[in-house]
């Protein structure tokens, strides 16, 4: 029996810290978690260069990455398909850390793991549903027949009911695991949650097992929680999941950092804080500036209904809908649809309610007499609507010249329509204004011009399959314009503080989402032009035309 206050490693096959004397050990997920951001791509040196600040800051644990048969291996990935790959990167000698790697349930063959005396790591951690119990359960039995630690990683902890939970634990016991998991995948586990569910695991599972936490930071308590799990009384090794600068996917999580400088403060711990920091300095900071995570009011929403981040990543990068519009849609989610991404799912509950309002066409008639073979200047608020101001006067004086601008009003004294999809940049406009508006479907308005249906004017690309710029387009086309001038049509810099006319309608994403967009309008307005003219007044940047 263990002197008080004296913690040892359970194992009984080989402790890796046999000197430990605190009960509480983290275990860094930033190269698995982390490469939701940038698509596990580390680079191979700075995989080497992140183990080696982990090893140098006393980390316990360090998860290299995914182990998977669905990618083709590459150096610079975190990504693995066969534990050799890991040999040239890992350190000869790591005393006193262990190494992982996560296998998700149906995505690798442990039939092709060599026994753990031949391989470079220590153990597997394996993730799953709750549908997928059986099957976890048996390859779990297979990997630990080959001698590795198993860490179970039973996703979304909190759609368990206690009852399923302890028959979990139970599972758990037969098969003897390394450690159990509580996992908040959602980001939504309050702390009396977090006790509840620890209490059942401390009195219930076998002696011996440690209990791991891992969480996610959309409602910002993944540091909290991690504080009360270690204030909590059990005669239990602790491990506790963070990544460095919290880099995980959307809202991220507890960040190695801060838990590391907390548990040296309250635990006696000796930890070393200034490799971390590195860390962050020297690799993640660029990863940061390309595809940003953290703490967000999507991910908050999605935490709220208790569902799947990658709901909210997928309404946010629309960028058409308000949150009371995310949450809308978030409320009409069947409860067995939300814990498992479907994109297609989303896809329809998004257009579903982006077709909810009523169509005012009545002046549909007036309008198209107007613009049936006759011209129209489109002005859309890049930078270039500023700078080309001159050109954009020049052709809006033309005779006959029918000028509409996108999401916003360019000047009241040019502009005759102003054509709207996003129902906030409708609210930001003046109410005097929305007489002269045509805005689609999905805006609820009573005042305007005409309402026309959002769902014609979607096209088929992806990415700006909703762009208000290309759905006015499409809207002139099917109103027989013969030649569209096209202003402030820009596209989007990396840097989002130069790509409007106004700094309030800057939109931030990430790099990538910014490409397809650029990308998205070249291939489009290349289809438009072949029905109708097209001609840019104010010079193109990000979009390219017929080139």
């Amino acid at each position: 029996m263990l002197l008080p206050g004296v913690w040892a490693k359970p194992g009984g096959d080989g402790d890796w810290r046999e000197d430990v004397m605190d009960r509480v050990h983290v275990l860094d997920c930033t190269l698995r978690d982390g490469g939701y951001c940038n698509g596990w791509e580390f680079g191979y040196g700075n995989v080497k260069k992140i183990i080696a600040g982990l090893l140098e800051a006393g980390i316990d644990v360090v998860e290299c990455g995914f182990l998977t048969d669905r990618v083709t291996y590459a150096p610079d990935i975190t990504k693995f398909t066969d534990v050799s790959q890991l040999c040239g990167i890992l350190p000869e000698k790591h005393a006193g850390t262990m190494f992982v790697l996560m296998v998700n349930y149906g995505e690798y063959d442990a039939d092709k793991l060599p026994p753990c005396g031949e391989s470079c790591i220590d153990g597997i951690r394996v993730a799953f549903h709750k549908e997928e119990l059986v099957g976890a359960f048996a390859l779990c039995g297979r990997i630990k027949a080959k001698g590795y630690k198993v860490f179970l990683q039973p996703m979304v902890s909190l759609n368990y009911t206690d009852a399923e939970f302890l028959s979990l634990v139970g599972y758990a016991n037969q098969l003897a695991p390394y450690a159990f998991y509580i996992v908040d995948s959602f980001g939504v586990m309050k702390g009396k949650e977090l006790a509840r569910l620890f209490y059942m695991v401390e009195h219930n599972l076998a002696k011996g097992i440690c209990v791991g936490f891992h969480s996610h930071n959309n409602m910002q308590l993944s540091y909290s929680n991690a504080q009360a799990l270690v204030a909590m009384q059990a005669d239990r090794e602790l491990l506790i999941d963070s990544s460095v600068y919290g880099m995980g996917r959307g809202a991220g999580n507890l960040n190695t950092e801060l838990f590391v400088d907390y548990l040296n403060g309250t635990m006696g711990t000796s930890y070393r804080l200034a490799p971390l920091l590195g860390i962050i300095d020297e690799v993640l900071n660029r990863f940061y500036q390309e595809n940003y995570w953290g703490y967000s009011l999507p991910n908050y929403i999605s935490a709220v209904h208790n569902a799947h981040p990658n709901y909210a990543g997928f309404l946010d990068q629309r960028k058409t809908l308000t949150i009371e519009g995310m949450d809308e849609i978030f409320g009409m989610m069947e409860e067995g649809r939300k814990a498992v991404y479907d994109k297609g799912y989303i896809e329809g509950l998004y257009l579903k309610y982006m077709e909810k309002e009523q169509v005012q066409e009545g002046r549909l008639a007036e309008l198209s007499a107007r613009l049936l073979g006759g011209e129209a200047l489109v002005i859309a608020p890049g930078r270039s609507s500023v700078t080309g101001r001159g050109e954009i006067l020049s052709c809006a004086a033309r005779e006959g010249m029918v000028t509409i601008s996108v999401n916003y009003e360019y000047d009241a004294g040019v502009t005759d329509f102003i054509f709207l999809s996003n129902l906030r940049r409708y609210r930001e406009l003046a109410a005097e204004s929305r007489g002269k508006c045509i805005v689609t479907s999905n805006i609820p308005a009573s005042d305007v011009y005409l309402q026309t249906k959002y769902k014609e004017l979607l096209n088929t690309n992806e990415a700006v399959c909703d762009n208000a710029g290309m759905m006015l387009i499409k809207f002139l086309v099917k109103m027989g314009v013969k030649k569209i001038y096209i202003a402030g049509m820009d596209g989007y810099s990396p840097d989002p503080e130069g790509n409007y006319a106004r700094h309030w309608m800057n939109v931030y994403a990430q790099r990538a989402v910014m490409e397809a967009l650029n990308q998205g309008m070249s291939e489009v307005l290349c289809e438009f032009s072949r029905e109708v003219g097209i001609e840019f007044i104010t010079g193109m940047r990000y979009v390219k035309v017929g080139e």
